[in-house]
């Protein structure tokens, strides 16, 4: 039993950590998923500038990912809906209506130019070995983006999730630049569906946004949607209509909808109603409005982290200092070496080196011959000329000798060490660099990313106050029975949402949601609307003494559904009333040398106590009766 318990320990913890950090948790680094990585890597080996049919980008991809062609096909297809990375052709759904894509093979997609500026350089990129260790794979692609907030994110593993929001690119990268600058942008979350947004609740990412779809009120008799709420499709959104319509919650007359390219969902408003009334119901009963809860959890590097969306962007801003550094350092060294070469070839024909080979009969001794010719100019030459070096000389055919242009090598000379003084001012501002390509990023792709989403303060719906109270709320006093599909005596309107305080005939009461039917008693003393303001003044009597007692309270505290009693155990309740102007009137049992058989008391002469408290005994005398009568 011990063995099988630490196999089952060690290899629930191999899976539980597989999941979380090879399916579902994004990386910090380049906010993507292996599964989208994995694509991306891809379409960066194929791409020739022109479309490729996803089931090829698919298949190809499939060397890389082990779990089949359907999550990579709709990885695929959700990366390229972003409108990010990817450029499709083709039918590849509809984020609006939750229409699927067509079949991989119908559809084709590309590297978008934003893609290939900003995710790929393969000579900085680690790589590792592929499930069957055939190909290699990117660990982690170099990202110039805060890509994981660009894009958004949602995923399950063991024992935890995520759900990272979309935000706007160019605000990003805003963002990015303020925190370059030492200074602090705030940035909230852009739906591509548009809509409006709530971000008080945000909490820099781990917080909750409330969403709403845009309405168009300006007819009185219909209502135009035209934004979605993110989350929402055109489909769901008018299925939640339609189900609060059937339950009586808003009356409409019907509901067309006319998306194509943009959201266009018409709702007609029933005779009678207008839309000032229904505004407020779609968004309490209805999808137009829901909250969103948030959870930043990525992956840092070998392990899951919750961070904000402050300590993202300050992530990605220093990791692109780190990228645009390597990059810069990577081309310095190929300059480098590029002019190492041409000042070799300038010397090596210039100074005609190659005549000191014609003589050499051995291969060793031709080598000698160029480094010996060389020795001379060691001067101009940077840095130890190697045997590699006298072999690429060597490899210089006689037409290029021949042809060789003495000014033009020295322009290109003079061009590669131009750029060596740029790149080295580069490094030595090595933030200011990164906040120029930032700029240049803002400024070209800046028209193409717009904000979607208006940020504004919505109050939340109450569903209480949004619920029309269409329902009569009737008592049957021959049957006991109250509610709103009962036969009897309609009491008032109610809602399905609104809650009653009922007290019975034996002083038991209750507050109850507004019931469609449920035996009270054949004498119900009291039904309405929970008032806590509401002064009950009762009049019982103690069943063992026949005194009787007046009490006058307020039903301030409850639990929904639980049973209480106005008066104490044993005791009758004689008269129950809501007036406190009123009297009183006690009827006495008559008794010998009992004279004064009736008796008359003020109501607001007794103090308004809680609703636990006995009442004060208003005389020493059995009652028989008790009624209420107006105060002369």
């Amino acid at each position: 039993m011990a063995y099988i318990k630490n196999l089952y320990d060690h290899n629930f913890l191999e899976y539980a950590s597989y999941v979380i950090k090879d399916r579902a948790i994004p990386h910090v680094a380049d906010g993507f998923k292996p599964v989208q990585r994995r694509i991306l890597h891809t379409l960066y080996e194929m791409d020739d500038g022109k479309f490729h049919k996803v089931a090829n980008v698919v298949g190809q991809c499939m060397k890389y990912h082990p779990h089949g062609d359907a999550s990579i096909g709709e990885a695929l297809v959700g990366l390229a809906n972003r409108e990010l990375f990817i450029e499709k052709q083709g039918n590849f759904g509809n984020i609006y209506t939750g229409d699927p894509a067509s079949a991989v093979r119908y559809i084709e997609c590309r590297l978008t130019p934003l893609a290939k500026e900003t995710l790929f350089n393969s000579e900085i990129t680690d790589y590792i070995d592929s499930y069957d260790g055939r190909n290699r794979e990117p660990v982690v692609l170099p990202a110039k983006l805060p890509v994981v907030l660009a894009m958004g994110a949602e995923g399950i593993a063991v024992g935890m999730a995520t759900r990272i929001l979309p935000h706007n690119l160019v605000e990003l990268l805003e963002a990015e630049i303020a925190v370059l600058r030492e200074e602090q942008l705030l940035v909230f979350p852009d739906f591509f569906t548009g809509g409006f947004a709530d971000v008080s609740d945000y909490e820099d990412g781990n917080g909750k946004v409330l969403v709403r779809a845009k309405l168009d009120t300006r007819d009185e008799k219909r209502i135009i949607i035209r934004d979605l709420p993110f989350g929402s499709t055109t489909e769901s959104l008018i299925a939640s209509i339609e189900a609060a319509a059937k339950k009586g919650k808003l009356k409409i007359a019907g509901i067309s909808d006319f998306t194509a390219e943009e959201v266009e969902i018409e709702v007609r408003l029933a005779r009678g109603v207008h839309t000032s009334e229904t505004v407020d119901a779609l968004y309490a009963f209805t999808e137009c409005e829901s909250s969103l809860s948030v959870n930043l959890t990525v992956i840092d590097g070998d392990r899951p982290v919750q961070m904000t969306v402050s300590q993202v962007v300050e992530s990605n801003a220093r990791k692109l200092v780190e990228i645009l550094k390597a990059e810069l350092k990577l081309e310095e060294r190929k300059l480098k070496d590029k002019l190492h070469a041409k000042t070799l070839e300038q010397i090596f024909i210039e100074n005609r080196v190659y005549k000191k080979i014609e003589s050499m009969k051995t291969a060793e001794g031709v080598v000698r011959a160029v480094l010996d010719g060389l020795k001379p100019f060691a001067g101009e030459i940077k840095r130890e000329v190697t045997e590699e070096d006298v072999a690429t000389l060597l490899k210089i055919p006689i037409r290029r000798i021949s042809a060789y242009d003495i000014n033009r090598a020295k322009k290109e000379m003079r061009e590669i060490n131009d750029r060596l003084r740029q790149i080295r001012a580069a490094l030595a501002a090595i933030v200011d660099y990164a906040i120029d390509f930032l700029q240049k990023l803002i400024d070209k792709y800046g028209a193409q990313y717009r904000r979607r989403t208006e940020l504004v303060s919505l109050k939340k719906i109450d569903v209480r106050e949004a619920a029309q109270r269409n329902l009569k709320m009737r008592y049957d006093r021959d049957t006991g029975y109250l509610g709103h599909e009962v036969n009897g005596n309609v009491l008032f309107d109610v809602s399905p949402y609104d809650r009653l305080l009922v007290i019975r005939k034996s002083g038991a009461y209750s507050v109850v949601d507004a019931p469609d039917k449920l035996f009270v008693d054949r004498g119900m003393l009291h039904c309405g609307f929970v008032d806590k303001e509401l002064v009950f003044n009762v009049v019982y009597r103690d069943d063992a003494t026949g005194f009787p007692y007046i009490k006058r309270c307020r039903i301030e505290q409850f639990i929904l559904g639980k049973g209480y009693s106005i008066v104490p155990d044993n005791c009758t309740v004689l008269k129950l009333t809501t007036d406190s102007d009123a009297v009183i009137k006690c009827e006495y049992k008559p008794k010998p040398r009992l004279k004064v058989l009736e008796e008359c008391f003020t109501i607001v002469d007794y103090l308004v106590k809680g609703v636990k408290a006995g009442g004060v005994r208003l005389a020493n005398k059995e009652v028989r009766t008790a009624k209420v009568v107006s105060k002369e």
